[in-house]
């Protein structure tokens, strides 16, 4: 069974994790690539890309290269995934900012 990544999108139908990969050509690529490979063949794929948020629900997707591009996700309705938050990330931990910022939309989302 394929896995259906979906994008949290504010009520005016923008994906601020859309526009975060957009705007970053240099790690584009490999950010959509991964993305890619998750929808066809599931997170075990990408494993060693992957990483528990520990003490929370959440997920992130590390892409390393020139920029270092986290993407937050939780588990979605089964097999799926919702991307819920990306960021640079420029300091050894994750800023709590940018946990918050995921949880918040997954409050937001409810399911």
């Amino acid at each position: 069974m394929k896995t259906v990544v979906y994008y949290y999108t504010f009520s005016n139908g923008e994906s601020p994790v859309r526009q975060f990969i957009d705007s970053h050509p240099r790690s584009k690529s490999k950010v959509m690539r991964i993305i890619q490979t998750i929808e066809e063949y599931g997170l075990q794929s990408v494993i060693p890309h992957l990483k528990k948020l520990t003490g929370t629900p959440l997920w992130e997707i590390r892409i390393l290269g020139q920029e270092s591009i986290r993407v937050l996700y939780v588990g979605y309705r089964g097999q799926n995934i919702l991307l819920l938050h990306a960021f640079e990330k420029k300091t050894q931990k994750t800023p709590p900012r940018e946990i918050a910022t995921a949880i918040r939309r997954l409050k937001e989302v409810g399911d």
